[in-house]
């Protein structure tokens, strides 16, 4: 069966061509800088050569009609359009009535749209490649993954706000959480990697890219998440402060006239790596900078750490102890230094932390000593995995 795969962001498109069961990429597909007239087009697919333009890209519809175009049509193609089975969609907020991948069809996207402000950053952006989608592939299921899914089971004491009830229970405020499709992925590659099927274990994810998130899973369950009612509460990320005191930005709003749009402008974009670095929201970036002797940058490596040992502190608690511990994402992944500076002085956890093989490690694997009661181990994140997954298991059964 094969199964297209298409994340929408704000301002790009990206995604895969797969073969299922199997999970055979036929082809990796992006489209960055949508809306812009020098949006870049990128192609990597089997047995072709790797295709770049630099064109304009007017909307997301227009973007996947080019990519649907190259793909199936044009002289890279590599299979004809009437062979995809299915299309699967990630879409970042389900609000609390959406949790498991469903078929697109119109309640659905109603409701999606009815919560567009609780993502508005990202549900508009997924409505619009599911649109497009539809529109250019008639009568080919489109099917939604949900990204806060995964922690739709979170205890009523986890995701209650300490906010008056009446404001709760109009605007639907809680916790919902997110990078859930990223901590399934992790889960599975945490099985793969120790041979174990992680029964009864207590897991600490520390999703880190762009976005950050950390979470606390006992038997494939979320039972806690950093992330809150939108993607800003919890570690401090490339451009989103994070854990704040909300009287900053009521403050902020006084002192410098801002709007709420304003504030949300300062805490979403401009605010974490990037803001307290003033270099960028790039790590590798930032820590360049550091090694060179910027004050500024170091703090910023230093006060990023600091947060997230302090919630893998939180969750060792809620989990009433530590067995394995993973990281993943870009910098978890690719910031040794990132791993090191987080796990000091956490022996008491059971970790001890083999400084060579985590600074030497390329790709996946346990930086973890022998000896290490807790299993620390970096993954790969790969959603489109998941997703490809989620919609071959429902069109099967459909």
């Amino acid at each position: 069966m094969n199964i297209l795969v298409i994340n929408c962001g704000s301002s790009s498109i990206k995604g895969q061509l797969v073969k299922m069961p199997e999970y055979d990429v036929v082809a990796k597909f992006s489209i960055g800088r949508v809306g812009k007239e020098d949006a870049h087009v990128s192609i990597k697919a089997k047995g072709k050569d790797d295709f770049f333009e630099v064109a304009p890209v007017r909307n997301h519809e227009k973007g996947i009609k080019s990519m649907l175009h190259l793909i199936f049509e044009g002289d890279g193609k590599l299979m004809d359009i009437k062979d995809v089975s299915a299309v699967g969609h990630r879409v970042v907020h389900g609000g609390d009535k959406m949790s498991d991948s469903v078929i697109a069809d119109d309640n659905v996207l109603e409701y999606i749209e009815s919560i567009c402000d609780l993502a508005p950053l990202h549900n508009p952006a997924h409505l619009a490649g599911i649109e497009a989608c539809k529109k250019l592939m008639p009568g080919v299921p489109q099917i939604t993954v949900f990204d806060n899914g995964y922690h739709h089971e979170l205890p009523k004491s986890v995701y209650t706000y300490a906010i008056p009830h009446e404001y709760a229970e109009k605007h639907n405020i809680r916790k919902f959480g997110f990078h859930g499709i990223a901590f399934r992925s992790m889960l599975d590659e945490c099985k793969r990697i120790l041979g174990d099927n992680l029964e009864n274990k207590k897991i600490i994810l520390l999703m880190l890219g762009s976005g950050t998130t950390a979470n606390a899973s006992f038997n494939g369950k979320s039972l806690e998440v950093s992330t809150g009612f939108t993607p800003l509460e919890g570690l401090i990320q490339s451009t989103r402060s994070g854990d704040t005191d909300p009287a900053v930005f009521t403050f902020l709003m006084k002192k410098e006239d801002l709007s709420p749009e304003d504030i949300d402008e300062v805490a979403n974009k401009k605010s974490g790596w990037l803001g307290m670095s003033g270099i960028s929201n790039d790590m590798r970036e930032i820590y360049e900078a550091a090694k060179n002797g910027d004050e500024r940058a170091q703090n910023a490596i230093d006060t990023v750490c600091h947060r997230i040992k302090k919630y893998i502190g939180a969750y060792s608690a809620v989990l009433g102890g530590l067995d394995i511990l993973a990281f993943g994402g870009g910098v978890g992944e690719h910031a040794w230094y990132i791993r090191e500076k987080v796990l000091e002085n956490l022996e008491f956890l059971g970790i001890e932390l083999n400084i060579d093989v985590n600074r030497n490690l390329k790709g996946e694997g346990l930086v973890t000593s022998s000896d290490s009661q807790a299993k620390v181990l970096v993954t790969k994140v790969d959603e489109e995995k998941v997703i490809a997954e989620d919609t071959f298991n429902l069109i099967r059964l459909n």
